[in-house]
């Protein structure tokens, strides 16, 4: 359990993803490019045994942003997509209307 003083800690927005591409020698990490509204950020995220990368450009989905950056396989992530995981695989999650990048999530 976390007190919900922890949870409000969290910075958890929506981000359109602008480009994906799959990480060299890899296979289940994408590198992907989102605008969060204020920034474009690079995230890295194990979703490449789910989506191909052009399938994603333009979807909305939700980012925790204020998550230390980690090296990747030599790939720099600035956050991290949120997702379901069904039978071992990530499913993404989007809002069922569109919303401007950087909306935040409570």
């Amino acid at each position: 359990m976390i007190s919900f003083d922890d949870f409000k800690k969290l910075d958890i927005r929506i981000g359109r993803i602008i480009t994906a591409e799959r990480v060299q020698d890899t296979e289940k990490l994408l590198k992907i490019e989102i605008d969060v509204g204020t920034e474009k950020r690079q995230l890295v995220a194990g979703i490449a045994e789910s989506y191909e990368p052009d399938a994603l450009i333009g979807k909305e989905i939700p980012v925790l942003l204020n998550l230390e950056p980690r090296t990747i396989r030599g790939v720099e992530s600035h956050g991290m997509i949120l997702a379901a995981v069904m039978d071992g695989k990530a499913v993404l999650m989007h809002p069922d209307k569109e919303v401007s990048p950087g909306s935040i999530i409570r």
